[in-house]
């Protein structure tokens, strides 16, 4: 039986940390607005990055690259999940099969139009961007796939030396970025993908146990610390990607990312008596609880709203302004609001699929569903860096030091999530 986001709500006990969620929702919220907002499309259907355009914009990432808010608490949210679970098997299965179902059946609807497009000769101009793009976002799927199979052994870490735990991983992402800088090491860098995220995910570890007490301290060790490093280091200012750029911040991730990271962190924790307090009123809940159950499906389909949009204005003959003109930022606000209502309608199509269902009894084999997890991780990465042009010219990408093709991430992606959400008795 179906339940609703209301009676979700109204049943939510009151040890539930209703902040939490509500960073969930915001983070992610952030994160497509975000996306929204740097689409530089231009009359020829090319898209460029509006901090690109106008520089000076590239301060507010340090506002609002909230990634590392919505990693920290997931680490909060996997803590408590594992103590919840402790079984290896049982745990990654709990936790990724309401994450890669939404995924498979985005890259399943996205596939079957890419080969259509390039059969009729259609993938150039705006839709062939669209096809290199959408998969983009896939990276945070596949680093959060990978924060969900390191749990168990970073949380017993994480109980055992506390504070070290944390400091153990950020120490690794300094010495990484050493090697990278100084010496010139080849490769290195890729290893901060683990590093600088799992240090965040980590902090959410130290939130579940009530042991980020002095959260001002946290915030300006970490404000200051990014400060340094782009006024002294090789890190840019901007805390997302730039095209061209010869460094980024983003990918892979800097220990500068890492101490923009712990700025946020403190600040979020600073905020808590009041969002404790704001979570708790029954309408805010209720639109947290509604906001929680579709934000997977949303995030996987909010680029192809904004292109869907951008895409029908080329059709229709409207006039794109050129990007961060006077006649853009005036036009600014109807594209969001296309681009949500079209985000609405494409989530009401596609929300069943991260539903929660029944999960498998215990009992299943965990070497099984750690190897689905980790065809997921390398098939989703895979995914968002080759995109979904040219599958049929077999079209490659590097992975870090690997080419790979769409169809090959696929069939790694597809092949791991039949072994995470493998059939078999259920229980709900």
């Amino acid at each position: 039986m179906k339940i609703s986001a209301r009676e979700l709500a109204e049943g939510t006990p009151t040890s539930r940390d209703r902040y939490v969620d509500l960073l969930r929702v915001v983070s992610l919220g952030v994160v497509v607005l975000g996306h929204w907002l740097m689409a530089a499309v231009t009359q020829d259907g090319g898209v460029g990055n509006l901090l690109a355009v106008v520089p000076e914009l590239q301060a507010a990432t340090w506002a609002l690259q909230v990634m590392p808010v919505f990693f920290f608490v997931g680490g909060f949210a996997h803590a408590l999940a594992h103590r919840s679970r402790p079984r290896y098997a049982d745990f990654l299965r709990a936790r990724l099969r309401r994450l890669l179902r939404p995924t498979m059946v985005f890259v399943a609807v996205w596939g079957a139009a890419a080969l259509v497009l390039q059969v009729a000769g259609a993938d150039g101009g705006l839709t062939g961007v669209a096809l290199r793009l959408v998969t983009q976002p896939l990276w945070f799927i596949g680093i959060y796939l990978a924060m969900v199979a390191f749990t168990p052994p970073l949380l017993r870490a994480h109980e055992r030396y506390g504070w070290g735990a944390f400091a153990g991983l950020a120490a690794a992402a300094v010495l990484v970025d050493v090697a990278r800088f100084a010496a010139g090491v080849p490769y290195v860098e890729f290893l901060n993908f683990a590093f600088v995220w799992l240090a965040v995910h980590q902090l959410g570890f130290l939130r579940a146990d009530g042991m980020i007490r002095r959260p001002a301290l946290l915030a300006a060790a970490g404000l200051a610390g990014a400060g340094l490093l782009v006024a002294f280091g090789p890190y840019p200012l901007s805390m997302v990607g730039m095209p061209g750029e010869k460094v980024s911040n983003m990918a892979p991730p800097t220990l500068a990312l890492l101490c923009h990271g712990l700025w946020l962190i403190g600040a979020v924790e600073l905020l808590r008596g009041p969002g404790e307090r704001f979570a708790a009123r029954a309408r805010v809940w209720r639109t947290v609880v509604a906001a929680n159950g579709i934000a997977m499906t949303a995030f996987l389909w909010h680029l192809t709203a904004m292109l869907g949009v951008y895409g029908a204005m080329l059709a229709l003959g409207v006039r794109l302004p050129a990007p961060a003109t006077a006649a853009w930022w005036a036009q600014l606000p109807l594209r969001l609001l296309a681009a949500a209502a079209l985000t609405a309608l494409l989530v009401a199509v596609f929300r069943r699929f991260e539903a929660p269902s029944p999960v498998p009894r215990t009992g299943g084999s965990g070497p099984l569903a750690a190897l689905g997890t980790a065809l997921a991780l390398l098939g989703i990465l895979g995914l968002s860096t080759t995109g979904l042009g040219g599958l049929l010219e077999g079209h490659t990408a590097t992975l870090i030091a690997v080419r790979v093709t769409a169809p090959a991430a696929v069939a790694m992606a597809l092949v791991g999530w039949l072994l995470v959400d493998r059939p078999g008795r259920s229980r709900p």
